[in-house]
């Protein structure tokens, strides 16, 4: 009986560092000023330790846009049409870490406002 406690305490620490290694770290949104409905400029903030963001897609509709790295580390899309939310991203990391974050900036989005994912 010992033995299966034993085994059981294993398997059960295993999927937890298994689970612990695969969520991605925390992530949050910043909308900067002189964002509108044509112009998104983003400050994405990723907390991992020796990564960092290496794209960044805007979903609208079936099509995924790329946004540009700015000098300012902000990441920025233009359109010449009004971009439609709620906005979803997708990223991918130097690292390969991925993930998508659906409607996590809303429609009527405010300048200066910090959005994370509900799973935070």
């Amino acid at each position: 009986m010992a033995s299966s406690s034993r085994m059981l305490v294993v398997v059960v620490v295993a999927a937890l560092v298994a689970v612990a290694w695969s969520a991605p770290p925390p992530v949050s949104i910043t909308v900067e000023k002189g964002s509108d409905a044509k112009h998104l400029v983003l400050q994405i903030k990723y907390d991992k330790v020796g990564d960092s963001m290496k794209e960044v897609e805007l979903k609208q509709n079936e099509d995924r846009l790329p946004l540009k790295k700015g000098y300012s580390g902000a990441w920025e899309i233009k359109s010449d049409t009004p971009l439609k939310g709620p906005f979803s991203f997708r990223y991918e990391t130097q690292k390969g870490q991925r993930n998508v974050f659906d409607d996590i900036v809303p429609t009527d989005f405010k300048c200066g406002t910090t959005y994370k994912p509900e799973a935070y």
